[in-house]
């Protein structure tokens, strides 16, 4: 009986000690944990002094290229194209010889149109001589002796259909109107070449235009000669400067407008390429803050700026923006303030931060 006692103690006590250990292990774990949870250290941040400065508004768009210059080529008069001397994107100067039409029949026509000038002319002298006036020397004609003269020797039918052939033949050459590149080019050799198809296409690369479109409510920030930067989608990381050059006086019926801007597009830029314009103006002096330091609470923009050592939370109302920054009313914060630009989103009111080096 004695014996039994005693084993009783003996498990009581191994039970007592064990639950013990594992009661200190527990406490010691949910320390650990708190521990890990709250870290005892201020939050690393950076600052900026917050002042008035030159804001540039940013006004970003979708648009196309259009060649400020481009024209349809076409020869005067039907044939058979003789000589073809440039081939698609080819880049030609001002009067440089783009094709040729064979000009035999068209020099026949011209000498035959000559021939019959000048035969008309000697009728157009005897007639003069038959109303008793020299030949030679017209400036002593009346007008309606002339007039006359001229309409019944055929002197005037004749001169318009000599200048018309004369033409024809100058122009079955085709020349290139300003410098630019060669496009729509299709046509062959010894192919015939119509009146009413363009030959090719000459795409002048000096004033390129972009083409984009603004909001209505857009409209009082831009105006013509502000400064634009495009980007084509091609090539994202090329920027071609220009400057607004017109704005069509009407809204269309989603309530955009046509805006055209010159672009120096270096050579590099093609009619109709899709392209990215953003446009800049500057609108004076604001109280300006990076994008960085504005953060939402509640659905609300909130800043936190630096006193005494804690961040304090700041509602601001923003208004205009670019890329980097944004314009904003002095009631929440004031020129001065030390406004936090980094490590602000986990921050709460009256946190303790350092500002990092």
């Amino acid at each position: 009986m004695m014996k039994t006692q005693n084993y009783r103690l003996l498990l009581c006590l191994a039970l007592f000690m064990l639950t013990a250990c594992s009661g200190a292990k527990k406490e010691e774990a949910a320390d650990e944990g708190v521990t890990t949870v709250l870290p005892d250290e201020k939050n690393e941040v950076t600052v900026v002094t917050l002042k008035r400065q030159t804001f540039n508004h940013e006004l970003v768009s979708n648009g196309k290229v259009v060649a400020g210059g481009m024209a349809d080529l076409r020869f005067e008069s039907s044939g058979i194209v003789a000589q073809i001397y440039v081939k698609n994107g080819d880049r030609v100067r001002k009067g440089q010889k783009l094709a040729e039409l064979d000009k035999f029949r068209l020099k026949n026509k011209t000498a035959q149109s000559k021939d019959a000038l000048e035969k008309s002319k000697l009728e157009l002298q005897d007639v003069l001589i038959g109303q008793g006036y020299v030949a030679d020397d017209t400036a002593k004609v009346p007008d309606d002796i002339m007039q006359l003269a001229r309409v019944k020797s055929g002197y005037d039918q004749s001169l318009s259909q000599y200048e018309l052939a004369k033409y024809e033949e100058e122009h079955a050459t085709l020349v290139a109107p300003f410098e630019g590149v060669v496009a729509n080019l299709f046509s062959k050799p010894y192919n015939a070449a119509g009146t009413s198809d363009a030959f090719c296409t000459i795409i002048g690369i000096q004033g390129m235009e972009a083409d984009f479109t603004v909001l209505e409510s857009e409209l009082p920030l831009i105006k013509s000669g502000d400064k634009v930067v495009v980007t084509p989608y091609a090539d994202p990381s090329a920027k071609y400067e220009g400057r607004i050059s017109e704005i069509n006086p009407l809204v269309d019926d989603k309530g955009m407008v046509k805006v055209k801007a010159v672009v120096n597009g270096q050579g590099k830029l093609f009619s109709g390429m899709n392209i990215r314009v953003n446009v800049h103006r500057s609108l004076g002096e604001q109280l300006v803050i990076p994008k960085s330091s504005v953060v939402l609470r509640s659905g609300k923009q909130v800043v936190f700026t630096l006193e005494d050592g804690k961040a304090k939370w700041n509602y601001v109302h923003t208004g205009l923006e670019n890329a980097e920054s944004y314009t904003v009313a002095d009631d929440g914060v004031k020129e001065g303030d030390m406004v936090i630009v980094t490590g602000n989103v986990n921050l709460a009111h009256e946190a303790p931060v350092i500002i990092k080096n």
